[in-house]
């Protein structure tokens, strides 16, 4: 179990008899290198360092392509700027034609260049491992993706994808009406949602169900035949921030370390659970009672309190 690996990081190696405290090593040879494509939230809760974060805690060696910039904190977003889509080609053609990248996931992408740009440099590549975070509605309910934009993610970006992430205002948006209101309409969703991938095998849609009402979150993994449910109790904290780009960004960084798509989704579900049960401990904010502050990326280093 990856869980269990990455516990044994923050322990002393039983063998240790000199009492030296040298951690284990627990991975042979280089990790695999994965990609995040994605917006920079400087207070490290979402985004690139979020994700590079959570790369490097699950094993996998992080590489970064940034595709948007926020004045950001743990109170709000203030400010953001996009790079031109020519800059973020760029990015990508330089990276790519040097590091074997065996996973690549994207996040805000902000903007119609963009999206379009990052689907032609991923097809060029030939980067076939891709988990799709359509980051499209901020929490406080506002678009961050215009209509032009949806339909290019949708139409040039969506089918590229192995892994589709949306939570349920997102599967909403992508299929053009309001988004699942309980489990029953959420595997209805998850059938309509997966016409949207290649028809192909092993094409996986994760539908995110933390919008519903209740003491439990179901999430729902469906490859066109197989619908996997993923359970987990409700954890009361306000520091949640950053969820679903450290879900994607585990999916992202597990997929080259699983024998397949359902082993990746259900490690990285059960890390992300142990990461928003131990959120408090990190103490982010100088005004924790007013911030959303991030889930604790690096959990399994740390010595819980």
């Amino acid at each position: 179990m990856i869980l269990d690996l990455m516990t044994a990081i923050a322990t002393a190696d039983p063998r240790d008899n000199e009492g030296t405290g040298k951690a284990r090593r627990l991975f042979n040879g280089a990790p695999p290198k994965v990609l995040s494509i994605a917006g920079v939230d400087p207070s490290g809760g979402a985004g690139l360092l979020a994700d590079v974060k959570t790369f490097t805690a699950l094993g996998a060696y992080g590489c970064g392509v940034v595709a948007g910039l926020t004045a950001q904190s743990t109170q709000g977003v203030t400010a953001m700027q996009l790079p031109s889509a020519e800059f973020v080609g760029a990015q990508l053609d330089t990276l790519l034609a040097d590091v074997g990248i065996a996973a690549v996931k994207t996040g805000m992408l902000g903007q119609a260049p963009n999206v379009q740009v990052v689907a032609e440099k991923l097809s060029k590549h030939g980067q076939d491992n891709l988990v799709l975070d359509p980051v499209m509605i901020a929490k406080s309910g506002d678009a961050l993706l215009n209509k032009e934009a949806i339909g290019l993610l949708r139409d040039a970006l969506i089918p590229l994808a192995r892994v589709l992430t949306p939570n349920l205002p997102e599967a909403g948006a992508l299929l053009d009406e309001r988004g699942p209101e309980t489990p029953k309409e959420m595997t209805r969703t998850c059938e309509r949602l997966h016409r949207l991938l290649r028809q192909e095998n092993n094409r996986w849609i994760l539908l995110k169900g933390g919008h519903l009402a209740g003491g439990e979150l179901i999430d729902l993994l469906y490859d066109g035949d197989r619908m996997i449910e993923l359970r987990a109790e409700r954890f009361d904290t306000r520091h949640t921030h950053g969820t679903g780009c450290a879900l994607s960004a585990a999916i992202t960084a597990l997929i080259p370390q699983c024998a397949d798509i359902p082993t990746a989704v259900a490690h990285a579900h059960t890390w992300l659970q142990h990461a928003i049960r131990r959120a408090d401990e990190l103490q982010i904010s100088r005004t924790p009672q007013t911030g959303h502050g991030p889930v604790h990326h690096t959990h399994a280093l740390c010595i819980a309190q």
